[in-house]
């Protein structure tokens, strides 16, 4: 704990200006109100647990991507998970999670994170990352032998993976059970919303992978329920959101769809000096299996188009992003007043509501899903057909995660986006590049939005995308 104490402060000096910190912290310390929820345990049946995303006819065309590898003796790239000396019983669970060929990601992360490497990896949205990290940890824990006990006060886990959502870190613990299925390792998921003498229950059960968000992280540690001394794998998932929370020295592995080159200056600061940065295909690129349609719509005229292309898409899974929590809740309510079936997803929703939000947009029972940001990153939701961005973010990093919930292992989709020139006008340089990066057609009015935005005639959004941390 007074190492991570210690890198938080440390760390805050660099960042002068954020705002990231401060929120972390008052909410490790704030009370608030009591929470009670207790989620319902994972389901426990082979196929249950196996259950995996359909792979799509583009699946092969991540093979044409170019790798870029930077740093010095970087081991060879891996061609076949049988390629590697994984136990059987890994191997096996490989083999039922559906990853039959690794992808470009997958094929240059293994063997690294095998060698013992820090590695900083950027490939696009619906590559295989998670498998990317999962598979080589799980190898090596398998290899060394883990030491976690059932009912031990302070666990002493060998892996801790964060990321920035709940409903992202809950689907990397999921994963986590599919390789260690059969085996003495045990992964722990920890997250807000939800009762903490519960998660501390589940923690002294026996933990060697624990999976958590930021806030819930600190907060167990603070407990004293976890020790770090044992900690050989530090895994930041969607790491260009993580970099600013201080971590330790261990083999520290860092993934993400984007990483802007201030975030890649950060990392400097966390990773060895021998650490090796693969990127997939374009840093930061938007995934060309997703169709981009950049629509010129002002914020009076927003909601009608809405309908318009909600109307014609019938009863496919729709993911629409706005910019405010009330905005969500809002239009989710006009959408069904339209009998548009639909919910939404925020940060002010509790757990329960998030969770059941999620469930009827996994089953189609409200094929419309009204989110913010909180749902840009890393969710695998299948059928997601399209993507629409009712308000654009911010930043250009969080419009390439939005639109990558479609379009994922393989598979096709579509994504649009409603761009108002008085608003979205700093994106419209970013927006050609990305559009031009993924083969997509860039409309002549936004180069000139690009052109009048450059030489100072529209005003510059700034508005910062917030973090959700607990």
């Amino acid at each position: 704990m007074e190492f991570i104490q210690r890198e938080l402060f440390r760390k805050s000096n660099l960042l002068s200006g954020k705002l990231v910190l401060p929120c972390i912290i008052r909410a490790c310390i704030c009370l608030g109100p009591k929470v009670t929820y207790v989620p319902p345990p994972p389901p426990d049946d082979e196929q249950a647990i196996f259950a995996r995303y359909q792979t799509g006819m583009n699946f092969d065309k991540y093979d044409e991507n170019t790798v870029q590898v930077s740093g010095q003796d970087a081991p060879a790239p891996l061609m076949s998970f049988a390629d590697t000396n994984m136990c059987d019983t890994l191997t096996m669970n490989i083999s039922k999670a559906g990853y039959w060929k690794p992808t470009p990601v997958q094929k240059y992360s293994i063997p690294i994170i095998l060698a013992g490497r820090d590695l900083m990896a950027c490939a696009q949205t619906g590559s295989g990352k998670t498998a990317a990290f999962l598979v080589p940890v799980v190898a090596q824990m398998m290899r060394d032998g883990v030491t976690a006990s059932a009912f031990k006060e302070q666990q002493e886990p060998e892996c801790i993976i964060t990321a920035p959502t709940r409903e992202l870190i809950y689907q990397i613990f999921l994963e986590a059970r599919k390789f260690v299925y059969g085996t003495c390792i045990r992964p722990v998921v920890i997250y807000g919303g939800t009762q903490t003498s519960y998660l501390i229950r589940q923690v002294e059960q026996g933990c060697n992978i624990l999976c958590a968000t930021p806030g819930r992280l600190l907060d167990i540690i603070g407990r004293g329920k976890i020790g770090l001394h044992n900690v050989k794998y530090l895994v930041l998932d969607e790491a260009d959101r993580m970099l600013d929370m201080g971590f330790g020295k261990r083999q520290t592995l860092m993934f993400s769809a984007t990483f802007p080159e201030e975030v890649q200056r950060l990392a400097y600061e966390f990773l060895k000096t021998d650490f090796i940065f693969v990127v997939v295909g374009c840093a930061g690129g938007a995934c060309s299996d997703v169709q981009q349609n950049i629509l010129q719509v002002s914020q009076y005229f927003k909601r009608d188009k809405l309908i318009e292309i909600l109307h014609s898409t019938g009863n496919e899974r729709t993911l629409v992003f706005v910019d405010t929590k009330k905005k969500a809740d809002f239009i989710a309510c006009f959408l069904c007043q339209e009998n548009i079936p639909a919910t939404s997803i925020h940060g002010d929703r509790e757990q329960r509501e998030r969770e059941i939000a999620l469930g009827d947009f996994r089953s189609g029972r409200r094929p419309v899903l009204v989110a913010t940001s909180v749902a840009a990153r890393g969710l695998d939701i299948e059928n997601v057909q399209h993507v629409i961005n009712f308000d654009l973010p911010s930043t250009i990093e969080e419009y390439v995660h939005r639109i990558g919930r479609t379009g994922r292992c393989g598979n096709t989709g579509k994504a649009v986006a409603f761009f108002d020139k008085y608003s979205d006008g700093h994106l419209a340089q970013p927006l050609i590049k990305v559009l031009s990066d993924a083969q997509q057609k860039v409309p002549f009015w936004l180069t000139e939005v690009a052109f009048q935005t450059e030489g100072g005639r529209l005003p510059v959004n700034t508005q910062k995308v917030g973090l959700e941390i607990n």
